[in-house]
C-alpha cells in the first residue's frame, strides 16, 4: 500500500573503493631503496582494508533480514530469491476449514505453517456501509487455503475493526464496505503464511519481510499469519486488538498515511508507528483515534 509508496534499509555500500585508490596513491610515491618501510606501508593498508570490509559486513547483516511490511522504502537485495512462486488468488468461493477460532482465541490454538498453497478462499461475506464517506472504500476478504482460519470470521472480525468508533471512520471522509467473492472492490486483505506473505510482498513491492511481517501492496493488504495468530512481542494485550492494529495500519497506508514515531514518553503510540520494531517509550495502541477522538500521532519517520 503505501508502504510500498513508503512499504517502505538499503544494502549496504562498497567502502573500500576510495581505501584501494588511497593505497594505490601511497604505493606510487614510495622512494625506492626502502623496502622495509613500504612493507609496513603495505601492511598497515592491507589491516586497514580488511577492518573495513568486517565492518561493512557485520553492518550487512545488521541491516539485513527484517523489514516491516509496512517500512518506509522497500529493501532490494540483487540475491533475493522469493521463496514460494508467486501466489494466484482464487476468487471461487469453497467450503471454510473445518477449524473456526473467535476472535478472542488464544494465540497458540491456531496452527502457522512457514508456507502455504499459494491459492485463496475468498470470504462469503457482504456488509452494510460503516463510516459517512461519499465514496466506501470497497475490500475483500481472503485467507491461505488449508489454515485453520475461518475466511468469514475473519472478514467479520477485520468489518468490525474498520467500524469501531476510535477507528478510521471517525474520520467523516472515510467509510468502508466488506464486499464478497466476485464483487467489485478497492482492496483485498490477504491473510497468508509467513513463505507466501514473502512471496507477495516481494512481487509487489520488491520489500523482503524477512518471515515476520505484513505489508501494503498495489491493490491490497498482506497479514502474515504469525502475526495474525501470535501478535508481536511489543503488544501487551488481546490478539483481537494486535490484530486491530495490523488492520488500522496498513488500512492507513491505503488511505494515503505515512510512517510517524513516538510523539513522546508515556503517550499513546500512534497507530502509523512500526510499533512492532519498538515503542520508544509511547505505550501500545491499537486505533487511529484516542478515547477524546483526537488523531493519535507523531514526528513522521
Amino acid at each position: 500500500m503505501h508502504a510500498a509508496r513508503q512499504r517502505r534499509s538499503s544494502p549496504p555500500t562498497d567502502s573500500t573503493a576510495a581505501g584501494h585508490r588511497a593505497g594505490r596513491r601511497r604505493r606510487s610515491t614510495h622512494r625506492r631503496g626502502r623496502p622495509r618501510r613500504r612493507g609496513r606501508g603495505r601492511g598497515l593498508l592491507i589491516g586497514l582494508l580488511v577492518a573495513v570490509g568486517l565492518l561493512g559486513s557485520a553492518a550487512y547483516l545488521l541491516d539485513g533480514g527484517r523489514s516491516d511490511a509496512s517500512s518506509g522504502a522497500p529493501h532490494r537485495r540483487s540475491t533475493h530469491v522469493s521463496p514460494t512462486p508467486t501466489p494466484t488468488p482464487s476468487s471461487s468461493p469453497s467450503a471454510s476449514p473445518s477449524a473456526s477460532p473467535s476472535p478472542s482465541a488464544s494465540r497458540t490454538e491456531i496452527d502457522v505453517p512457514p508456507t502455504g498453497s499459494g491459492t485463496f478462499v475468498t470470504a462469503r461475506a457482504g456488509g452494510e456501509t460503516v463510516g459517512s464517506g461519499s465514496r466506501p472504500v470497497r475490500y475483500v476478504v481472503e485467507v491461505e487455503t488449508g489454515l485453520d482460519v475461518s475466511p468469514s470470521q475473519a472478514a467479520d472480525e477485520i468489518a468490525d475493526i474498520l467500524a469501531a468508533p476510535r477507528g478510521w471512520t471517525h474520520d467523516p471522509d472515510h467509510a468502508f464496505q466488506l464486499v464478497g467473492a466476485g464483487s467489485p472492490h478497492d482492496i483485498k486483505i490477504r491473510i497468508a503464511t509467513p513463505g507466501t506473505a514473502d512471496a507477495l510482498c516481494w512481487a509487489g513491492i520488491q520489500q523482503d519481510t524477512g518471515g515476520e511481517y505484513n505489508c501494503e501492496v498495489p491493490g491490497g493488504v498482506v497479514v502474515n499469519l504469525k502475526r495474525w495468530v501470535k501478535g508481536s512481542p511489543t503488544f501487551d494485550g488481546p490478539i483481537h486488538d494486535y490484530r486491530a492494529l495490523i488492520i488500522n495500519h496498513e488500512m492507513g497506508h491505503f488511505l494515503g498515511h505515512g510512517h510517524v514515531t513516538c510523539g513522546g514518553a508515556g503517550r499513546l503510540a500512534p497507530v502509523m508507528m512500526q510499533q512492532i520494531k519498538g515503542l520508544h517509550g509511547c505505550v501500545a495502541n491499537a486505533w487511529p483515534y484516542d478515547e477524546n477522538g483526537d488523531f493519535v500521532t507523531g514526528p513522521p519517520v
